[in-house]
C-alpha cells in the first residue's frame, strides 16, 4: 500500500540526507514532486528533480546502474544543469551503502515508498545467437550506429568522427581537436604516399578520407553499419578521393590475407571485439600486415575499479555486468579489458609494442563537447523526429556518465602502436617521437 504523501516526502528527504548529507553541504539542489526544494544557499551546477513519490525507489532499488539509468530515461527524475556533475556525486551512493548501519536505514526508507511498476522497456536488441558471432556483432553494431546519420550530424564534428579527439589546449574547438587527432594517427603510423592503409571500423570515413587527402595513401575502410558506409562513400567522392578510398561493409574476420597492408588503424572498434575473440583479432591483423608494418590500436580500457567489485569471487562484478545500463541500452556485448591483458594478447600474436598513450582526459573533454551539442539540439531532435525523448535521454546519460568515468580514472582510452618486425627484427621507426609531436 502506498504511504501518505507526507510520509513519502519525509522518507525521500531522509534517503537523500543519508546518501548525500544535509542540504547545506550538498553541491546540488533537490526539487521534490510537490514543488519544495532543498540545498545549499546560492547557485549550484545542477538541480535534481524527483518527479513522484516512487522516484527514489525506482532509482535505487535494487541497486544497480541499470535501475538508476532507467529511472532517468523514463522520467522518474530529471536534471537541470550538469548531468555529469550529478553523476559524479552519485558515486557517494555506493560508498554509503557499504556502511551497514546506513544501508539498513536507506533500504527501510526505500521500501516504505510506493512500489509502482513502469511498463517493461523494449530494448530492441533481442539477438539470441552466440555472443560475438559475426551475425550478432553486426546486429549489435547496427543497434548503436544505425540510429540515423542526421542524429549524429547534429552533435559530432563536421567530419563526423565518433572517437576521442586530441586537444592541444582546453580551448580548442571540437573540429580543431578532431583534426589534430586524425593527423596524430597518421603521424604515429608514419604514413607515406602510395602505402595501403586498412581502417577497421571506419565509421563515416573521417580518418580514411583525411589520410588519403593529406598523406597520399590508398585506404580500405570496413564497417558493419550500412548507413555509415553510405555516408563514407559519399564523403570520399565529395572530397575528391573516391579513387583512393574504398569502403566495404565487412567483418574484419572475413578479410583475405592475400591482400597485405602497410599500415592498419583500428580506432574505437576494439571494445566490440570481446575477450574471447581477442587472440583471433590480433592474429588476423598480424596476417594482414606486411613484415615491417604497423598497427595503431585505439580503444577504451578498464582502469581503477572499486575493491567491492571483486567481492564474493566475482559475484558482485557478474551482478553489475548483468545489470549494466550501457550493456542493455547503448553497447550490447561491449567489453572493456585492462590494457595489460590487451597488450599481452597482441604480443602473443607476434606484435612488438612500440608506443602507448593514455588519452582519458582528452576523451572527457570530447564527451563534454558532444553532450553540450546534444543538449543544444534537444528541441530540434524531437521536432524533426530524429529520436524520441527516451532515446535522447539514453545518449545524454551515456555520454555524461562516460565523461565522468574518464575524469575519475575508472576507464581510459589508449592508443597503442604495434609493429610486425621484419625477419631481421627491424621495424624502421625513428629513434624518437619528435616527428609525432612536430
Amino acid at each position: 500500500m502506498s504511504p501518505f504523501p507526507q510520509q513519502a516526502l519525509a522518507s525521500s528527504r531522509q534517503i537523500v540526507s543519508l546518501l548525500f548529507g544535509p542540504p547545506s553541504r550538498r553541491s546540488f539542489h533537490v526539487r521534490y514532486w510537490d514543488g519544495s526544494q532543498e540545498g545549499p544557499a546560492g547557485s549550484t551546477p545542477a538541480t535534481v528533480t524527483l518527479t513522484s513519490p516512487a522516484s527514489l525507489r525506482r532509482m535505487l532499488w535494487p541497486p544497480s546502474d541499470l535501475a538508476l539509468g532507467e529511472a532517468f530515461i523514463f522520467g522518474d527524475f530529471d536534471v537541470e544543469g550538469s548531468l555529469e556533475h550529478v553523476l559524479a556525486q552519485a558515486v557517494q551512493i555506493g560508498d554509503q551503502l557499504l556502511r551497514p548501519a546506513v544501508a539498513a536505514r536507506v533500504v527501510a526508507a526505500l521500501l516504505s515508498l510506493p512500489d509502482t511498476k513502469r511498463p517493461t522497456p523494449n530494448l530492441n536488441f533481442d539477438d539470441t545467437s552466440k555472443t560475438h558471432s559475426k551475425e550478432r556483432d553486426a546486429h549489435a553494431i547496427r543497434y548503436h550506429y544505425d540510429i540515423g546519420n542526421d542524429f549524429y550530424k547534429l552533435w559530432l564534428d563536421e567530419r563526423m568522427v565518433y572517437s576521442c579527439a586530441y586537444f592541444k589546449t582546453e580551448h580548442d574547438t571540437l573540429e580543431q581537436a578532431q583534426t589534430t587527432k586524425l593527423d596524430r594517427i597518421c603521424k604515429k603510423l608514419r604514413l607515406q604516399p602510395g602505402e595501403r592503409l586498412l581502417d577497421i571500423g571506419c565509421g563515416w570515413g573521417g580518418l580514411a578520407i583525411y589520410a588519403a587527402q593529406h598523406y597520399g595513401v590508398t585506404v580500405t575502410g570496413i564497417t558493419l553499419s550500412p548507413s555509415q558506409a553510405e555516408v563514407a562513400r559519399e564523403r570520399a567522392e565529395a572530397a575528391g578521393v573516391g579513387d583512393k578510398v574504398k569502403i566495404e561493409i565487412r567483418d574484419y574476420r572475413d578479410l583475405s590475407a592475400s591482400t597485405r597492408y602497410d599500415k592498419v588503424a583500428s580506432i574505437g572498434m576494439f571494445e566490440h571485439v570481446g575477450r574471447a575473440k581477442m587472440p583471433k583479432y590480433f592474429a588476423q591483423i598480424y596476417k594482414l600486415l606486411r613484415p615491417g608494418g604497423l598497427l595503431l590500436n585505439h580503444g577504451i580500457v578498464k582502469e581503477i575499479a572499486p575493491n567491492f567489485i571483486h567481492w564474493g569471487f566475482g559475484t558482485v562484478e557478474r551482478y553489475l555486468n548483468a545489470h549494466s545500463f550501457l550493456q542493455n541500452y547503448v553497447f550490447p556485448d561491449g567489453e572493456l579489458r585492462r590494457l595489460s591483458e590487451v597488450n599481452l594478447r597482441a604480443e602473443q600474436a607476434g606484435f612488438e609494442i612500440r608506443d602507448a598513450e593514455n588519452m582519458r582526459e582528452h576523451y572527457a573533454l570530447t564527451l563534454r563537447q558532444w553532450v553540450m551539442r546534444l543538449e543544444d539540439h534537444h528541441a530540434e531532435i524531437l521536432a524533426r523526429g530524429l529520436a524520441d525523448e527516451v532515446t535522447y535521454r539514453i545518449w545524454r546519460l551515456y555520454m555524461a556518465g562516460s565523461a565522468q568515468s574518464f575524469t575519475a580514472g575508472r576507464i581510459g582510452v589508449v592508443q597503442t602502436l604495434l609493429a610486425k618486425p621484419l625477419p631481421s627484427g627491424e621495424v624502421n621507426l625513428p629513434l624518437g617521437r619528435a616527428d609525432i609531436e612536430a
